[in-house]
């Protein structure tokens, strides 16, 4: 018996997660002085308001990083895969990938 191997190159996609079931999108700020960073929540303004309860107990902190976590997802495209030419036997599919 003969084996061989088949290679699938297939193309992707990437997108942001807009899927019902997707993990929100948070903020966060993080003090570029001191590196406290803020609780991360859904709503940008609350981080933001974390900025100013922070840099008035250290009024020497003026520089912020806001951290954005958004979820992203990827696939692979339809009918986009590529199969090599193969030995003779049975014809290779993009099912087998």
């Amino acid at each position: 018996m003969t084996s061989r191997t088949i290679t699938c190159h297939q193309e992707w996609t990437l997108q942001p997660d807009r899927e019902p079931d997707a993990e929100p999108t948070t903020y966060a700020m993080q003090c570029a002085v001191g590196g406290e960073t803020s609780p991360p929540g859904t709503d940008f303004a609350d981080p933001q308001s974390w900025v100013f309860t922070h840099g008035g107990r250290n009024p020497s902190h003026h520089t912020y990083r806001e951290i954005i976590t958004r979820p992203w997802r990827t696939w692979w495209k339809p009918g986009t895969a590529v199969l090599p030419p193969g030995p003779p036997g049975p014809p290779a599919t993009p099912d087998h990938c």
